[in-house]
């Protein structure tokens, strides 16, 4: 991989025959590895661009409906921030109870009279499908933001662009995943979007009952890529490269004793991570509540505050991708 902000500017221009022109970003079945190539690739000079002149006009003209049924403050303020920067508008739709939701609009109706509005809607929503129910509706392209405990694929764009950025590589790398993965949508996409490259080890730790969803493992197995099974970090910590950590999540539980039982399982620390390789990452979606403690933060190998920035060239290449500017 070519060293960083000494690759040459990508022709950045109306390209309405680029392969995602129009195009619905619903899932991470979507995306072969050269398809990854192309979005990361996109998204680097989308970092070199913003680090050399902040905003550019990429995108004027365009407006973004930002469709939230559920609360986010990451993946809603770095859309919106995405599209301000290359230049376009947002219309924000963050508290949809206040919307005609609350008179008893469907959704197919609500996407169609955005897609009135604006050129490309993005969709966050509770139900599993709900973003390629809004994509059959909808006129103008759909970018799903979450649905439910389903998918988050452009999270998981973004999180493998990180690994990229920050180890210089995809392929040959042990990857951890802690917490909370029956519910967390985030591990779910990148377990599957990991399994396109080589030499891929994938290390699943989590109390039994928030185990990785046997659907995506059998979808890696298929892959050929090593699946592993643990309850306790300290069997796979010393040869990881990269940790993700996630939030047990207590909105996804019915019972608060249930949560209450596996909240702290896990609790990276300062002294956790001794054991811990000096040239890996530490990961994480955020928000956290307590399974990382702040004073690991300043450790080199705290990569997910520089997450969340790579998250906003990530969505705004996908904006341009979609909308044919790349």
């Amino acid at each position: 991989m070519p060293p960083k902000h000494q690759r040459p500017y990508l022709p950045f221009g109306d390209l309405k025959t680029a392969p995602w022109y129009g195009k619905n970003i619903l899932s991470v079945g979507q995306f072969g590895r050269s398809d990854l190539e192309y979005c990361f690739s996109v998204a680097h000079e989308m970092r070199i661009m913003v680090e050399r002149v902040g905003t550019f006009d990429l995108l004027k003209g365009k407006i973004l409906a930002n469709l939230f049924y559920e609360p986010s403050t990451r993946t809603q303020a770095s859309f919106m921030a995405a599209m301000q920067r290359l230049g376009g508008a947002v219309i924000p739709i963050s508290e949809v109870h206040y919307s005609s939701v609350a008179k008893g609009e469907s959704l197919p109706d609500t996407v169609r009279t955005l897609g009135c509005y604006a050129d490309v809607i993005v969709i966050r929503h509770p139900e599993v499908g709900s973003a390629a129910l809004a994509a059959q509706h909808a006129q103008k392209p759909v970018i799903n933001a979450g649905d439910g405990v389903g998918e988050h694929p452009t999270q998981a764009l973004l999180d493998t662009f990180t690994i990229r950025e920050e180890l210089r590589r995809l392929d040959n790398l042990n990857v951890t995943m802690l917490g909370d993965l029956k519910f967390g949508r985030t591990v779910h996409s990148l377990a599957r979007l990991l399994a396109r490259f080589s030499g891929i080890r994938l290390n699943y730790v989590s109390p039994e009952e928030l185990g990785m969803p046997r659907d995506v493992m059998d979808e890696v197995s298929a892959g050929k890529i090593p699946q592993r099974v643990e309850t306790r970090l300290d069997d796979v910590l010393p040869e990881t490269d990269v940790l993700y950590v996630t939030r047990v999540q207590k909105e996804r539980f019915e019972k608060a004793a249930d949560y209450e039982k596996v909240k702290d399982a896990y609790v990276i620390t300062a002294e956790t991570m001794k054991a811990a390789r000096k040239d890996m990452i530490v990961m994480h979606p955020l928000p956290r509540v307590n399974e990382i403690s702040m004073d690991f933060d300043s450790d080199p190998r705290a990569a997910y505050f520089r997450q969340m920035e790579y998250g906003l060239y990530v969505r705004m290449a996908l904006l341009a991708m979609v909308l044919g500017k790349a």
